[in-house]
């Protein structure tokens, strides 16, 4: 697989070439920005729109689980086009197709066409997978003590979207029914502007590309490395490191536990007589701790190690689950609450799994073992939001807490027992 070369960190001055990094990781910051705001935006309604077409409830986390498939279909394409050509070109192209998506997703409301609705979904995923990915662009660009610390500041950038995003589903909901336009079709349109402003961004602004400013060391090993025939390690053989598996545990984990309870959360706070109101603020609660608090789990990382903030996470994650688990349908207060932890926990698990995957991989191993680990990641979030509608119509929503506990014990235990293997090794 060729490694794009590295060029313009030698050709620019000390100064020059800090401002320049500091520009790009701004640049993906902003594009996570408005990229997550307007993703944010359409999941949110997902499971509603669902749930409208099909008159059931049982299938109705399809649409989430499409979009979840689409940023694991994504994660591969978009990294091998990155590790062919630049970041740059692979992050603008995912959104651009995300902006597609809605568009599809929009036209699928007013049709009424359900599998039109889930080929809209599963392209809106790959803007989601670009949303991602940018924050493996931003840790090459510093040396391993501040790596936590940059993939933190990206994914902060989705703060805006856990604040906005939600907010904007009722206000682009009353919009389309002031225009003809069935009101769930609204939420679509909000991706359209907000995701197609990442692809122009991201477009305009990541210039150098990410590659081209690589940190010095990481500059130097990607370029000996593509003069290498031997650079490419299987990828089975990547996967099986101590400090690989044990970032995937965290990663998958994570992520699989928070799209279980939340793919189902709106749904059943709708069909408990809440009103859409109140299904963003409950939303906007659990994106602002996934995001807001992304900065300080990169500084935890940093500074105590990425195994203890992963333990960290992972017991925020199990008080979130038993509060989901034991919250009264009717009682906002408590599922807010439970939401905002849940947020918290993945935040801390995300930044230092994120970390430690990097800090497992060789430079030139980086994008190509990224793309892939997001690909697991998102392919196993995926299963649960199609799971998470089936759990519900036969055990409750309450079992999606019980089961989550259980999940993050497991995975726990692996990174504890990868831990030991990486240490004696």
């Amino acid at each position: 697989m060729p490694i794009p070369a590295v060029t313009a960190a030698a050709s620019l001055t000390p100064v020059a070439l800090e401002r320049a990094r500091r520009r790009s990781r701004w640049t993906l910051a902003a594009g996570v920005a408005v990229g997550s705001t307007g993703h944010i935006a359409a999941v949110t309604v997902a499971t509603i729109v669902a749930a409208d077409l099909l008159g059931e409830q049982a299938l109705a986390g399809l649409p989430g689980a499409t979009v979840v498939l689409g940023a694991a279909l994504g994660a591969t394409l978009l990294s091998n086009i990155m590790a062919k050509t630049t970041r740059r070109r692979g992050i603008t192209l995912g959104y651009s197709m995300g902006v597609a998506g809605a568009f599809i997703a929009t036209l699928a409301v007013i049709l009424r066409s359900f599998p039109l609705l889930l080929v809209g979904t599963l392209l809106i995923g790959f803007g989601s997978a670009s949303n991602q990915l940018a924050r493996y662009a931003a840790a090459d660009m510093v040396p391993m003590h501040r790596r936590a610390s940059a993939i933190g500041t990206v994914v902060w950038g989705g703060t805006v979207g856990s604040v906005v995003g939600p907010t904007l589903v009722p206000v682009a909901s009353g919009m389309a029914a002031g225009v003809g336009l069935p009101p769930l079709a609204g939420p679509y349109l909000v991706p359209v502007l907000f995701v197609g402003a990442a692809a122009l961004l991201s477009f305009l602004f990541l210039r150098p590309d990410p590659y081209a400013l690589a940190d010095e060391t990481d500059a130097d090993a990607r370029l000996a490395a593509a003069a290498s025939s031997d650079a490419i390690t299987p990828v089975m053989e990547v996967l099986r490191r101590p400090g690989v598996m044990a970032a995937l545990a965290t990663l998958v984990v994570s992520q699989f536990v928070m799209t279980l309870i939340m793919t189902m959360t709106p749904l059943h706070m709708t069909s408990h007589h809440h009103s859409l109101a109140d299904v963003g603020i409950v939303l906007s609660g659990h994106t602002l701790g996934m995001y807001a608090f992304s900065p300080l789990s990169g500084w935890l990382s940093d500074r105590f190690g990425r195994t203890r903030t992963i333990f960290l996470g992972a017991a925020v994650l199990m008080i979130s689950g038993v509060l989901a688990a034991v919250a009264p349908p009717d009682g906002g207060v408590m599922l807010l609450v439970a939401m905002f932890l849940l947020g918290v926990g993945w935040s801390f698990g995300y930044v230092a799994g994120s970390a430690m995957l990097s800090d497992g991989l060789e430079v030139h191993e980086r994008t190509r073992i990224q793309g892939v680990a997001d690909s697991l990641i998102w392919s196993a979030a995926a299963g649960a939001s199609l799971g998470s509608g089936l759990i519900v119509a036969v055990a409750g929503y309450a079992a999606l807490g019980i089961l989550a506990v259980g999940l993050v014990a497991i995975a726990a235990a692996v990174v504890q027992h990868n831990a030991r293997l990486a240490a004696a090794s």
